[in-house]
């Protein structure tokens, strides 16, 4: 009787897990934009909020962690940026307008009208530029880690690139998913060197441009995460920081700065970010 009713518990278990499974399971698509057929997945239901992993990064990367905990409140649209993961690249620079821009059609093509973005590194830089080229389809944006000018990083970061080559990647983690997932699996030299360009190339968001975006930003860095400190300051400043707070309402943009973390391990923050993230999102408009 014991093992009987044993079993009946474990099949019962089973199929339980199997239904959960079944609604978890993501909607996923190839969406035809700007040239590329960017490889989406739409996680849980609710507000909708886009998901832009960094450089070398993918769907399937530890962004998959935060994903799944974003999308238990939230619709989550996930994305794999030009050359990554199972979008494949073209003969296209990998600028932050371009990608952007991408970002926008993605949403045109899914109607959906506006969305929260949030953005981890290179993915971060492409949600600051969506909010500044397309404002009516962006509610807020999360920057996880990125300056808005290229002088932004500290010394050490821009001075890494120049000597940053190919054969340095070879065998990385970062390759061996690249080859698992994109359509082009022999294509991660040319991925590298897009990224590369994109790293030396001199670029400016726009203080100005920052400043008049109507997204509110929630910036989020650690305390050596390579972007200086006065710089993380002024992009605050710019989206309404720097006030007696106790005195008069709160900026709608917010500043993070977590102890003993790099640009690297912010991916570990997950149970802390996360958190904040959904606080900022869920947050009204002020009186």
């Amino acid at each position: 009787m014991k093992t009987t009713t044993f079993l009946l518990s474990m099949l019962l278990t089973m199929l339980l897990s199997s239904v959960m499974s079944g609604q978890q399971k993501p909607t996923t698509g190839y969406a035809p934009v700007n040239g590329l057929k960017i490889y989406y997945e739409i996680h849980g239901s609710g507000e909708p909020v886009v998901m832009l992993h960094g450089a070398f990064m993918a769907i399937t990367d530890d962004w998959s962690v935060w994903i799944a905990e974003l999308a238990k409140t939230r619709k989550v649209i996930a994305i794999d940026m030009q050359g990554h993961g199972r979008t494949a690249d073209i003969d296209r620079d990998m600028t932050f307008e371009n990608l952007s821009d991408d970002v926008a059609a993605l949403l045109d093509y899914l109607k959906i009208p506006s969305a929260d973005i949030v953005g981890y590194s290179l993915g971060a830089g492409v949600a600051m530029q969506t909010a500044i080229r397309h404002p009516d389809k962006v509610r807020k944006v999360v920057s996880i880690s990125f300056p808005m000018r290229r002088d932004g990083w500290v010394k050490e970061a821009n001075d890494f690139w120049p000597n940053f080559n190919w054969e340095m990647m070879k065998g990385s983690p970062a390759e061996a998913g690249y080859k698992k997932l994109n359509p082009n699996p022999d294509g991660f030299q040319n991925l590298f060197n897009h990224i590369k360009a994109t790293a030396l190339r001199p670029f400016d968001f726009g203080a100005d441009k920052l400043k008049a975006s109507k997204a509110p930003i929630f910036f989020i860095h650690g305390d050596t995460d390579s972007v200086r400190l006065e710089h993380i300051a002024e992009m605050y400043r710019l989206k309404g920081g720097d006030i007696l707070g106790d005195m008069q309402p709160h900026p709608e943009s917010r500043l993070a700065i977590l102890p003993n973390t790099t640009h690297v391990t912010l991916m570990n923050r997950m149970t802390t970010i996360v958190p904040m993230i959904n606080d900022f999102l869920d947050a009204k408009p002020g009186k």
